[in-house]
């Protein structure tokens, strides 16, 4: 059997094609987050009302523990941002509460089945995954390399395909230049 650019590129976009959809379809969900949070949603929310002190440097863990003992939550961790109380608990629940009145809504979330697992793709670091999304950035190159080989006459890389390959490089810097 002959190995040949044009079958080594075939065989890889083969083998990583599922991953490259994964992939591509996490990142673009992660892209718009703010719009739409797919790792999870709301199955279930109710009204609180905490008492909260004035002085938020009281705000405390145990205060926390204390104040939510009757919500049936385990205390995870909480911050504080814009005149709002944000308290997460384990089992993925969440309490948004207005600092000044104390009121808010708690709720219980779930994750969305299959986009919101598909989200970890791009969000793990377990030494599996980082080694396995290593190989993968190598695959990606290596199709990149051969596909670039494939073409040939008048519109290969080597004519006007190299012209494209540099633009395509130039434009993500670009971005971040005048964008970031």
């Amino acid at each position: 059997m002959k190995v040949t650019n044009r079958s080594l590129h075939r065989d890889f976009a083969y083998f990583y094609v599922g991953l490259i959809i994964a992939f591509s379809f996490s990142g673009i969900i992660l892209n718009h987050r703010q719009d739409w949070y797919p790792m999870d949603y709301t199955f279930e929310a109710k009204e609180v009302a905490l008492s909260l002190p004035e002085n938020t440097e009281s705000i405390t863990k145990d205060f926390i523990v204390n104040a939510t003992k009757d919500l049936d939550v385990v205390y995870n961790s909480h911050r504080i941002r814009n005149g709002k109380l944000r308290i997460y608990f384990k089992d993925n629940a969440i309490l948004d509460a207005d600092i000044k009145t104390g009121k808010g809504e708690l709720e219980f979330k779930r994750k969305v089945p299959i986009i919101g697992h598909s989200m970890y793709l791009h969000k793990t670091t377990n030494s599996f995954w980082i080694w396995y999304s290593d190989i993968f950035g190598a695959a990606m190159l290596l199709i990149a390399i051969t596909g670039i080989l494939i073409p040939a006459g008048k519109k290969g890389f080597s004519k006007r395909g190299w012209k494209l390959a540099v633009l395509g490089m130039i434009f993500p810097l670009l971005f971040l230049i005048f964008f970031s």
